[in-house]
């Protein structure tokens, strides 16, 4: 199969690997890191580019392959007209981004971070418009949400860039977590969570009773993420972030994935008054609110992410006018919103690299230092003023045309036209600040830095942008028009309505509404003066950050008081409660019970050895908590309640149990016995007989509750799920070994996730471990020395002939693990014990000038192998993680069973193996440094790297 039938999810998945490259790169210097981002941008096109006649030619080309089929989840790809769009805005913006910010960071800045970051976001927005499962669009929603924090932080330490992207994480965070209930409601509804489905019902969801609560939802998503009100106010405190960032994500997409969720769920859930009233009325408020503050923001930056809340806010009335024309209106100023805002950010970006400020109280008169960068802002401002020629002129004149047709639709709405204009006034009148305030108005004041024109290729990105603008408002038909017919047939899932791009319509009343609002843009700006007192008298002070922060720190309160009162830094206190909760619970159900208490089912017959065998577990379990005060010798009693329970598996027929048991014990001792090396030998005595009288009466009705609760299971008949593996172990997954089936067949993608947390904990430990030294004993609690020989020649020569023996053991397990007890799991951690005993017989120095593997490069071959399993299925055409097998006949061995399942086993094996050892062989090593403190740090260095 050819790698274009796969070209749209590695259209998506690409950046993602490219953000590893660049990363990378940068230690082959600085700009490496840029050509490898460019370079991944370029290719994403190109993989993108075979699929372009398909939304052109009227079709929606999808990529699907099956992932979670039980709960409607599809890795699926689609391209139509308005994903194409989009697509396309993101890679050529972001490409020229690319090129912008080679030039705009500085020396200090790390090139490779930076770009890692802006891949990764890239990659996000491609899956957003391009996913068509509904829950793995809502995957890179939340990914664009944790991308972005890690942009708007870059400059970490800057206060002001923390605490913008903690808002920004928080806001879109939540409105993330709205929209996913919204998706789970809408695939309710339908039945499906593939957009193609849920495009064609949008009859069936407008009629039925779910359709406001799904709605809701889904606008608060949008409205998060796309800075619509009341959820506005992060987006300038996101203006922390450098330019180029400013640039991309806050012009041309991430406050753009909002919009494209309401193009996107155009079809299905416009057409009611609850989305003009909602949809409408929050953008209308944004509209007029982003216009008026823009105006009176000195900040060059707080100018433009105050105009572009308002350009969002235009297009979402657009789209709450719910009509096709409206519908139009709003994917052409989308466009052109993209060419004139990007660009004018990189012109504040230019202004601020060379001069060293935005303040336009001191921008003054930079036209003549600056000439091109000025003439480029010019430009941009007017095409942002919907000045004629222009491409703004264009869509606003179209704005103003389906304000007036929705004026008709009730008796109120005669105000929507009076509203845009005033709000459009509002546009022209920034519009000319920025222009005259920055390159006009006398001489600059007290500027940091003698203003010049920035590098050439810094201004290219603009140039090419600006053209657009140019280009747009003056021959749309020939640049515009292909583009925006095939996304709006992709907004609308239908034709187009007639609709023109014309340049001149001649004189109707929205060119007068435009010229009107030219006019008096020009004059509130001359009387700006006056607007700016009267501004910074009655309404400058409010601030949505204060209510935003009020409830931050009511809500952060209200948590520590909560916490305080449940948790005393005590994990008594803290078990006395979760298990005071769970007797109450079992307390309610039992009451509940309609019949009595033991059901009739007869029990398994009393024999001496399980009598026994339960006898010394009680005495062992009383033993433990009888003498807990010494640590060891408690730690060796609770060791034989693991091996009594590992008998317990055995008698009930559950051996990979046991073998899982007898495994996990030696592990658990060992890290046991290495941690509590630094602990106190004898814990402090227990004060208070109330509290030991309370604990001992929680513990036998936590003991009397636990068994009955499970006599009254046990005593009755029930129909248990084993039986569905039992059957389908050997014909569904090719092993007689029920339980290693489905580890690694029928509940893979647990195992999968089980290993990823393990794999995660392994590589936490290391690093919290890695350096560290703690004070260690040097005696024991009767005053006597540890023996100088820490490694006897006996213990020594027993384990080196013993290692060969147990690794053979652990492959024979592993080997067997599909038909018989064994598996991944257990062989792993039977290999990670083999090689743990070598480090605890023989040193460290002396394992690890034989060990030569790096547990990181395990721990990463393992997940790839597990991963990599599922993948292969996909690419198959079968759900992720789906195995197969046959059977194979060799000279010799025979017939014998070969399934794809062991692959999976194998990452398995080599994540256990990797995570067991590393974290043992780091609190080893912790040990190891703090019975060398007197060496030399040439000797210390030397061990350690041992």
């Amino acid at each position: 199969m050819s790698l274009v039938a796969f070209n749209l999810p590695i259209v998506a998945l690409l950046p993602f690997a490219g953000a590893i490259l660049a990363a990378w790169s940068s230690k082959l210097s600085r700009v490496a890191s840029a050509w490898a981002a460019a370079g991944i941008t370029v290719l994403a096109m190109a993989f993108l580019a075979p699929t372009f006649s398909v939304p052109f030619n009227g079709e929606t080309l999808v990529q699907s392959w099956t992932w979670m089929p039980a709960i409607g989840l599809d890795f699926a790809f689609r391209l139509d007209g308005l994903s194409l769009l989009f697509a396309m805005l993101i890679l050529v913006i972001g490409l020229l981004i690319i090129v912008y910010a080679r030039y705009y960071l500085s020396p200090n800045d790390s090139m490779g971070r930076f770009f890692a970051y802006l891949l990764m976001f890239m990659g996000s927005m491609l899956g957003i418009v391009l996913s068509e499962n509904m829950i793995q669009l809502v995957v890179f929603w939340e990914l664009t949400s944790l991308s972005s924090f890690l942009l708007i932080s870059y400059w970490q330490h800057r206060k002001d860039a923390r605490q913008g992207a903690r808002m920004a994480l928080a806001i879109t965070g939540a409105g993330g977590l709205a929209l996913l209930g919204g998706v789970l409601v809408l695939g309710h509804i339908v039945g499906s969570y593939n957009l193609t489905d849920v495009l064609a019902a949008g009859d069936l969801i407008r009629s039925h009773e779910l359709y406001v609560p799904a709605l809701v939802l889904i606008l608060l998503g949008v409205f998060t993420k796309s800075a619509q009100f009341p959820f506005h106010f992060w987006l300038p405190h996101a203006m922390a972030a450098p330019t180029p960032v400013s640039a991309y994500l806050h012009s041309a997409t991430m406050v753009k994935a909002g919009i494209f969720l309401l193009a996107r769920f155009f079809p299905a859930l416009s057409g009611t008054p609850e989305w003009m009233w909602l949809v409408g009325g929050a953008g209308m408020i944004t509209f007029v609110i982003g216009a008026y503050t823009a105006l009176f923001k000195h900040d060059l930056k707080g100018l433009l992410a105050y105009s572009t809340i308002s350009h969002l806010g235009l297009i979402t009335l657009l789209f709450g006018f719910g009509t096709h024309m409206a519908a139009v209106a709003a994917i052409f100023h989308i466009i052109n919103h993209a060419t004139f805002k990007a660009s004018l950010f990189m012109v504040a970006g230019i202004i601020d690299h060379e001069t060293g400020t935005r303040d336009m109280r001191k921008l003054n008169g930079l036209l003549k230092y600056m000439p091109h960068t000025a003439v480029l802002a010019m430009i941009a401002a007017a095409a942002m003023a919907g000045v004629p020629l222009l491409n703004g002129f264009l869509s606003k004149e179209m704005f103003f045309e389906q304000a007036i047709t929705a004026s008709h639709a009730s008796a109120l709405a005669w105000f929507i036209p009076i509203i845009v204009t005033i709000a459009a006034i509002f546009s022209v009148a920034y519009s000319l600040r920025f222009i005259h305030d920055v390159f006009f108005n006398g001489e600059p004041i007290d500027l940091p830095k003698t203003p010049h024109e920035p590098p050439r290729f810094m201004k290219i990105p603009v140039d090419l942008l600006v053209i657009i603008c140019l280009a747009v408002g003056i021959v749309p038909m020939f640049t515009v028009a292909p583009i925006l017919a095939v996304a709006v047939a992709g907004t609308l899932q239908a034709t187009p309505p007639d609709y023109s791009l014309a340049i001149w319509h001649g004189f109707n009343l929205p060119l007068m509404m435009s010229l009107l609002a030219l006019t008096l843009g020009v004059a509130v700006y001359f009387v700006r003066e006056r607007l700016f007192a009267l501004h910074e008298r009655f309404i400058a002070q409010i601030d949505a950050r204060v209510l935003y922060n009020a409830i931050l720190l009511s809500t952060l309160r209200f948590s520590v008081r909560l916490t305080r009162g449940f948790d005393k830094g005590s994990l008594q206190h803290a078990a006395v409660w979760v298990i005071g909760a769970a007797l109450v619970a079992g307390l309610i159900g039992f009451m509940s019970m309609p019949a009595a208490l033991l059901g009739d089912r007869e029990g398994l017959p009393l024999d001496a050895v399980t009598l026994t065998a339960a006898l010394a577990l009680i005495v062992a379990s009383y033993l433990t908590v009888r003498w807990h005060q010494q640590r060891l010798t408690a730690l060796i009693t609770i060791g034989v309640v693991g091996l009594i329970v590992s008998l317990g598996f055995v008698k009930f027929s559950a051996p990979d149990l046991a073998l899982t048991q007898l495994s996990v014990e030696v592990v658990t001792i060992v890290l046991l016995l290495l941690a509590l090396y630094f602990l106190p030998q004898t814990s402090p005595k227990e004060v208070g007989r109330l509290r030991l009288s309370r604990d001992a009466v929680i513990s036998i009705l936590a003991g009397v509750g636990v068994t009955l609760f499970t006599m009254a299971v046990l005593s009755r008949e029930y129909d248990p799920i084993s039986t569905y593996f039992l059957e389908n172990a050997k014909p569904g997954g090719g092993g007689t070994n029920v339980v290693n089936v489905i580890l690694v067949d029928f509940r893979g993608i647990d195992t999968l996730g089980e290993i990823v947390v393990l794999a995660l904990a392994g590589l936490g430990i290391f690093a919290m471990l890695e350096g560290m030294k703690l004070p260690a004993p040097d005696k024991d609690s009767h005053g006597r020395q540890w023996s100088l020989d820490n490694h006897p020649m006996i213990m020594q020569t027993l384990t080196r002939l013993l290692l060969p023996l147990m690794l053979m053991v652990a492959v024979y397990i592993f080997l067997r693990g599909h038909n018989l007890p064994g598996g991944g799991f257990i062989a792993g951690l039977i290999a990670a014990v083999a090689l743990i005993v070598q480090y605890l017989a023989n040193g460290i120095e002396w394992t690890s000038d034989r060990l030569k593997a790096d547990m990181h490069w395990v721990i990463g071959f393992g997940l790839l192998a597990a991963t990599g399993t599922g993948l292969v299925a996909i690419g198959l055409g079968f759900p992720f993680l789906t195995s197969t097998f046959t059977y194979l006949t060799w000279p010799v061995v025979g017939k014998f069973e070969v399934a794809s399942a062991i692959a999976f086993d194998v990452g398995v094996f080599l994540v256990v193996v990797g995570a067991t050892v590393m974290s043992l062989v780091q609190l080893g090593k912790l040990s190891y440094a703090s019975h060398h403190n007197g060496h030399s740090p040439q000797q210390e260095t030397k061990q350690w790297n041992g």
